[in-house]
């Protein structure tokens, strides 16, 4: 059996007044309010996107 990597990513920060791009991403990510979690596979473009907003976010 193949076991996909996992990853879990709690939102820290509020988006508002950040750029629209960043809010956009957080919304991508599955976060909605303050102090949610979610639990993505582990690629490259979930990475980029955490690397994108790592000011906004905390991963577990």
């Amino acid at each position: 059996m193949t076991t996909t990597t996992t990853v879990k990513v709690q939102l820290v920060r509020s988006p508002i007044g950040c750029k629209q791009t960043h809010r956009d991403t957080v919304r991508g990510l599955g976060l909605r309010k303050l102090n949610s979690i979610s639990e993505l596979q582990d690629t490259p473009a979930v990475r980029g996107m955490i690397d994108k907003i790592s000011y906004l976010v905390k991963v577990l």
